[in-house]
């Protein structure tokens, strides 16, 4: 999605820096976009403080650290006070150049991009400490293998990110390994990520260059810290699910014979299943309450007119979907989240056509509810009587029901009820979904009397 005049947040940490940080600021304030400048002053000791103190502009926002804390801290303090739609990172010396602000977020502006790099290699630059390029050229290899990506200046100042973005990521580096921390939250999680030339007048350590050789290993550090830390549960459940291709076809595979030709996918998340149901003449519209995910799917369909974006949460699924009325409604793994899942079959029932059905897959069995679960935000675990009861107290025919993968239920006791696990691990579910087409080919031919997962296709009263 395009933004129409975009508000920056200039976010400009600032120490000892009395010799640049003013014409820095005007050179800001010269650029001609919108903008709010927050300055982070990290007890600079020169006169630059009191230069700062100084200042008097509607539009200029001043904090002062009370001890010296790092980069990273004024970064992040930077940003919790940020107010724009996309923050820029202005280091307070003249090595960057602000009037390349509009090179630097035209792909933001645009809806192309969530992040973007200023490379210093890729565009003019000024020759300078060769040391410096060297473990620029390190860690970049280091990013680059781990990440699986191409960027060619991971430690450059220049990030521009939308500010959404920027909020869901976990920073904890106080100096300058929240460069590298910022690059390994923005891969891990997805993101589109651009690289556009900068031009770059690198200083000498004569000039006032603060960053020394020993930060090359805190770099490191936290840029294997960050990856090794997962994203909040919920997140980093859906991106294991996206990469679990087998399981999600066996998924679609039990659910493919009942579906019509309006389909409404309840909690579409990033869109991993939603993939599936498109096509075929069918439309397709997808409700999605979590915003960055509406605007992945947005951005994903845009150009497909079969397919409807909705962002609403499902609880008000009857008043988001307006008049439009649906044969097939599909609710992959939510109907756990919703605390009065009566309340959403019931509005469910409103939408429906006559003789349309409600796909369900929730997890099974309340003894295998777990710290996953409770860190899920799952408020419970389905019995195959008590999904029947809720599906027919609201006027539901149950046509099929059963359960699936019965040797993943035992895995999933063992790791999230006996050892107390909290999130998925990235083997056990590349492990798994290996033995899914077995897994499925046993099923098929003998129906276990438990399982992972629970499958129900109810059908509402009435012919089609």
């Amino acid at each position: 999605m395009s933004i129409t005049d975009p508000l920056l947040s200039i976010v400009i940490p600032v120490y000892n820096e009395v010799n640049s940080v003013l014409e820095l600021i005007r050179l800001v304030q010269k650029e001609p976009h919108r903008k709010e400048i927050i300055i982070v002053d990290d007890c600079s000791s020169d006169g630059t403080r009191e230069h700062l103190q100084k200042l008097d502009a509607p539009n200029i926002r001043l904090f002062l650290n009370e001890r010296n804390q790092g980069k990273g801290f004024c970064l992040q303090k930077g940003f919790a006070e940020a107010r724009g739609d996309i923050v820029i990172i202005q280091d307070a010396d003249l090595e960057y150049y602000p009037d390349e602000y509009g090179a630097l977020i035209q792909k933001i502006v645009e809806g192309k991009a969530d992040v973007v790099y200023g490379s210093r290699f890729l565009g003019a630059h000024r020759a300078f400490l060769y040391w410096h390029f060297l473990g620029n050229t390190v860690i970049n290899l280091i990013a680059n293998v781990a990440l699986n990506t191409c960027l060619t200046d991971l430690m450059t100042c220049y990030k521009a990110l939308r500010r959404p973005v920027l909020q869901s990521l976990t920073l904890k580096a106080n100096r300058f390994g929240i460069e590298p921390e910022i690059t390994a939250e923005v891969f891990k999680r997805g993101y589109r990520v651009y690289e556009v030339p900068i031009s770059y007048n690198g200083r000498g350590l004569d000039e006032g260059k603060k960053i020394k050789w020993t930060d090359f290993f805190s770099c490191v550090y936290w840029l294997l810290r960050s990856m090794l830390r997962g994203v909040d549960v919920g997140q980093d459940t859906l991106l294991k699910i996206r990469l679990m291709k087998r399981n999600n076809r066996w998924t679609y595979t039990m659910l493919k014979p009942f579906l019509g030709a309006a389909i409404l996918e309840l909690g579409a998340g990033m869109g991993t299943f939603s993939r599936m149901l498109i096509g075929r003449g069918r439309r397709v519209t997808l409700l999605e309450a979590n915003p960055e995910y509406a605007r992945m799917l947005g951005e994903q369909f845009v150009g497909n007119p079969d397919v409807t974006i909705l962002h609403a949460d499902a609880i008000v699924v009857d008043s988001a979907v307006g008049t439009t009325r649906f044969d097939t409604v599909v609710a992959n793994n939510l109907l756990e989240h919703i605390s009065d899942d009566v309340n959403l079959v019931q509005r469910v029932a409103r939408i429906l056509l006559p003789g349309g059905r409600l796909i369900l897959v929730v997890p099974a069995h309340p003894r295998l509810f777990g710290a996953f679960d409770k860190a899920a935000g799952h408020y419970r675990r389905y019995r195959r009587a008590d999904l029947r009861k809720l599906v027919e107290s609201q006027g539901f025919a149950v046509e099929t029901m059963c359960y699936m993968n019965a040797l993943s239920a035992i895995g999933w006791f063992v790791q999230f009820g006996l050892l107390r696990g909290k999130r998925m691990p990235g083997s056990s579910a590349r492990l798994v979904d290996r033995f899914i087409p077995a897994i499925a080919a046993v099923e098929r031919a003998v129906k276990p009397p438990f399982g992972l997962w629970l499958f129900c296709v109810a059908r509402r009263a009435g012919s089609a």
